[in-house]
Order: C-alpha cells, then sequence, then structure tokens
C-alpha cells in the first residue's frame, strides 16, 4: 500500500483512466506507472487500467515487481521496437496519461488517428517529463503537448517559450535546438496563474524534490497557458530563464496536462509533483478540480515526500 496524501475517499462519478506506457528512457517507468495507478485509485476519483505496448524498452528490472494485470506478456528488447498491434481502446476512458519517453517506438497510424480524434472530441490528457520527448515527428501530438525537447526538435517545430525576469512570457523564434537540462536537483517551482482549478490554493512558490529540470523545449505553443515555471539556474548549468513546468492546452474540445517533472520513482515521491498531477489529471477530465491542497503539500523552502510501502 501507498501512504496517504490526504486525500478523502470522494462519491463523485469514477474517472476512466488509462495509463499509456511501454518504452521509455527513464528506467523507473514501470515503477512510476504502478505509483501513479495506486496514488489515483487512493483518490477515489479515479480507476485506471494500462495499456502497454508488447515490446517494451528500458526499465526491464522494475517490470516483475511493479507487475499489473493486464500488462503480462510483454518483451522487453534493448533497442525500440514499434508494436504493429498496439491499439488502446481511447473512447472507453475519460483521461489517457502518456508514460511513454524518448526514442519510443511510432504508434501504428491507425491508433494515432483513433488518439486525434479521441481528444478533439474531448477527451482528457496528461504528459509529464519524458512523455514531451515523445514522438518527435507526429504533428498532431506536437499541437497537443505545446512543448517538447530532444527527437531533432528546433526552432522548426515551434518557439522556444519562457519567462522573462520582468514575468513577461516570451515566445522566442530563433534558431536552437530543444531541450536541455543540467544535473538533477531540488528547485522551485513559481506558480504564474492562482486562479486555475489545478493551481489555485497552492503557495506562490514551492521547493520539489530531485528531479531534471527541463529547459529550451519549443513547440507550437497554441491554445496553451503556463500555469506555472522553475528557474533553470546557471549553477546547475540551466539558462538562467523561468522555464514552464506546469501547462494546459486545449486541442479540439479536448484538455491537456502537462508537467515537467517526474524523472524517476523519488521525484514522483514528491508530493507538489503528485497533487500536481491528481489535479491535473481531474481538470483535464472534467475541467474542474474538487481535492484540496493537502496540509503536508510543501513550502518555499522545504520539499515535503511521501513514503512508498511496496
Amino acid at each position: 500500500m501507498i501512504c496517504s496524501l490526504g486525500f478523502s475517499q470522494s462519491s463523485k462519478k469514477t474517472i476512466k483512466t488509462l495509463i499509456v506506457d511501454g518504452q521509455n528512457n527513464h528506467e523507473h517507468w514501470p515503477k512510476i506507472t504502478y505509483m501513479l495507478k495506486a496514488e489515483m485509485e487512493k483518490t477515489g476519483l479515479f480507476s485506471v487500467d494500462v495499456a502497454r505496448s508488447a515490446y517494451t524498452w528500458q526499465g526491464e528490472q522494475f517490470l516483475e515487481d511493479y507487475s499489473i494485470a493486464g500488462t503480462e506478456g510483454t518483451e522487453a528488447l534493448e533497442k525500440p521496437k514499434a508494436d504493429p498491434d498496439y491499439a488502446p481502446k481511447f473512447s472507453k476512458y475519460d483521461l489517457i496519461v502518456c508514460n511513454f519517453g524518448w526514442n519510443a517506438a511510432p504508434w501504428p497510424e491507425e491508433t494515432k488517428k483513433d488518439f486525434e480524434k479521441y481528444i478533439k472530441k474531448g477527451g482528457g490528457l496528461v504528459v509529464f517529463h519524458a512523455a514531451d520527448n515523445s514522438f518527435p515527428e507526429w504533428e498532431a501530438y506536437n499541437q497537443m503537448i505545446g512543448l517538447g525537447g530532444w527527437g531533432d526538435r528546433t526552432e522548426k517545430d515551434g518557439p522556444y517559450v519562457y519567462y522573462n525576469d520582468e514575468g513577461k512570457l516570451i515566445r522566442d523564434n530563433s534558431p536552437g535546438h530543444a531541450g536541455s537540462h543540467g544535473p538533477q536537483h531540488e528547485y522551485q517551482i513559481q506558480v504564474r496563474n492562482f486562479d486555475h482549478p489545478i493551481t489555485k490554493g497552492m503557495p506562490e512558490k514551492w521547493l520539489h524534490a530531485k528531479d531534471e529540470l527541463y529547459d529550451r523545449l519549443r513547440g507550437p505553443a497554441e491554445n496553451m497557458e503556463v500555469l506555472a515555471t522553475a528557474y533553470s539556474s546557471e549553477e546547475y548549468k540551466g539558462t538562467s530563464r523561468h522555464e514552464p513546468a506546469l501547462m494546459v492546452l486545449n486541442y479540439g474540445k479536448g484538455r491537456i496536462f502537462h508537467n515537467i517533472m517526474g524523472h524517476a520513482d523519488y521525484s514522483v515521491k514528491s508530493v507538489g509533483f503528485m497533487v500536481s498531477m491528481l489535479r491535473g489529471s481531474e481538470w483535464a477530465a472534467t475541467g474542474k478540480v474538487t481535492q484540496e491542497i493537502p496540509d503536508n503539500f510543501p513550502t518555499a523552502e522545504e520539499s515535503r515526500s511521501v513514503k512508498f510501502q511496496e
């Protein structure tokens, strides 16, 4: 069982959720899917299934210890390989959470079309951390996530978006590669919109646990709002700019929540990360947030994490 973040059980209609995963350069991905599923279900708001590609890449050492019903029979490979039969039934769900990562093999064309149709018609989507490295050549996916990195993303994919020191949102169209980060460290999240349902009630600044801080992300950045940023410090080989950390987007009638955090299991144990994910997931699925900010939420000076009992 996983330690509680302080959320109470809810009698509201269950949000049917599907986590999609299978190939991710971040080796903790099977454990992170397990942790997300457990914490989401603990709120009483979500029921969670997992659709895993037949061929998995990285994370092999975690697949057995963090097994999930319905994901049996996969084959771990040394290199990513496309699963021609990967076809989750997106329409059965209110919300999709993407835990694919950098270098994940492309989905079949029909699956991509089904996914685009699902989001356009009003489906909810959550992407976090390396999911914004995924599928660089998939135009609609880039529009959904707004900003991404790596995978040969450059100015051709859109502007580099950040906040300057005066609090102005900058869309920089000058040439440059997309995606970088320095060494992992704790860093402050600065809320930019206090009225959005996801961030309402959060302190202006809160300290996130050890994680990678993505910077220089680029993309279409259309129908996108930055809810919070993180300062990419030169001390940690950063940009000396305030980088988008939490974002919301619309794609057709669909709502998307984009969170750059979540590199490893110790990052996901952060109360700030998990609360953001749970509130962002509820908003993406329903347009509202009923969950309160827990008492153990981090402060500007102190990160807070929970212990997960397996």
